[in-house]
């Protein structure tokens, strides 16, 4: 396998007066934004910036070995472990706070002029738009399910766009071996990486890709009867509490983060770091430093309560994210807005399996607490709906208490907690 070569020495060539503008005009809208309480005005600057150079993105990333990270759930997660994995072998520029279309994206990297690295989040439905902006080194692909059913294609469909995005590439595709999806839209590219790293979500992934045959299973294994198409064999894998690597060594997987799905994510991150030069045990040993991500995780004091606050945004996060809360009788609090980042359908909410949570006592709060209500009723759970997160702490019984909130609700909640 080839590898990306090393970025080049010495920072950003100088930009153009034209680009200079843009991203000066950028950087002042952000900072209006910022002091006119409106967010960390990313993506406003990054609007300003490209309408006066919409060349823009690429031109910042010229200097930079980049790596796109893309993905339905863990892309904000895995972008962070891989930065702070490709540390180790100099400085590296990230939108670390989940900013990941072109116009967050670009106001990540006008901070970058220093980098060596930019460690990139992005949009499923961007990443073959920001791949041939950027010409990245390495993409990391980890799954694909259903999410925002109003905004994002159907999962095949958006396969079908990575399939034919990537097509061609240069760059070293980091790929999920047990996502059909994702193995069949990389298949198209001529240099991949192939990483077993799971899936517990099949519901998105039981037809064929290829044919549209039936997907049979045995065990871990997975493939097409009637076309042939099946699970490719990976050099790199998760096994229990290590990481596999090419050469069969076993690196121990040491987190601060909790579940298995970051465990998963932790060994993406430890396969591309390696595509860099980075060793396993080096890449895996910074990733412990990673305590929480843009507030996923946290624990916070509220209202004289511990509080953990997680994020679960589609049916695939909201079953990894039960696998890993504490038992009953750990209360939980469910929230649930469908604004537009969110997207404004909500019957996503009858594909997760909320009988899991049979023993919590639950509270149900956000714009569609409503919703949810009526979910959990027909799951015959015991619950009690709440008007605010201060009614709802307030409320719980004793013990530490787990919040499950969608994007729009977790940052909500996040406003009020003061985290």
């Amino acid at each position: 396998m080839s590898q990306p070569q090393p970025g080049h020495a010495g920072g950003a060539e100088p930009l153009s007066p034209r680009s200079k503008l843009a991203v000066t005009a950028g950087k002042a809208a952000a900072a209006v934004s910022r002091a006119a309480g409106r967010g960390s005005g990313s993506v406003i600057g990054g609007r300003v910036a490209l309408k006066l150079d919409p060349d823009l993105l690429g031109r910042l990333a010229t200097h930079l070995d980049v790596v796109l990270v893309s993905a339905t759930n863990g892309k904000t997660t895995t972008t962070r472990l891989i930065a702070e994995a490709l540390g180790a072998a100099g400085p590296v520029v990230s939108n670390a706070l989940g900013a990941n279309m072109p116009a967050g994206i670009t106001s990540a990297l006008a901070g970058g002029s220093d980098a060596k690295f930019g460690v990139i989040e992005v949009d499923e439905k961007y990443l073959a738009g920001v791949a041939r902006d950027v010409s990245p080194k390495a993409i990391a692909l980890l799954n694909l399910s259903r999410d925002q059913l109003d905004r994002a294609a159907e999962t095949r469909m958006l396969a079908e766009k990575w399939r034919e995005g990537l097509s061609g590439s240069k760059a070293v595709i980091i790929a999920n071996a047990d996502d059909p999806l994702v193995v069949w839209a990389a298949h198209s590219s001529p240099n991949v990486v192939w990483v077993a790293a799971g899936q517990e979500w099949k519901d998105d992934a039981w037809s064929c890709p290829s044919c549209g045959g039936v997907m049979q299973r045995p065990g871990d294994d997975w493939f097409c009867g009637e076309c042939g198409f099946r699970r490719p064999q990976p050099s790199w894998a998760l096994s229990g509490d290590h990481v596999l690597d090419p050469h069969g060594s076993a690196w121990p997987i040491h987190l601060q983060l909790p579940g298995r799905a970051n465990k998963a994510n932790a060994a993406t991150s430890a396969a591309v770091a390696a595509a860099f030069g980075v060793p396993p045990q080096v890449a895996l040993e910074r990733m412990y430093q990673v305590q929480a991500v843009a507030g996923r995780y946290d624990v916070v004091n509220f209202l004289g309560r511990d509080v953990r606050l997680l994020l679960a945004k589609n049916p695939a996060g909201w079953l990894e994210t039960f696998s890993l809360i504490d038992p009953p009788p750990t209360p939980v609090i469910l929230s649930v807005n469908a604004r537009g980042a969110d997207g404004t359908d909500t019957s996503w909410l009858w594909d997760v399996d909320y009988t899991r949570l049979a023993g919590h006592p639950i509270f149900v709060i956000g714009d569609r607490r409503l919703d949810l209500a009526v979910r959990l009723e027909v799951a015959g759970l015991d619950f009690r709906v709440c008007d605010t997160v201060d009614e709802a702490v307030q409320t719980a019984p004793p013990g530490r208490i787990e919040l499950i909130a969608n994007y729009t609700a977790f940052q909500d909640v996040r406003r009020r907690v003061g985290n």
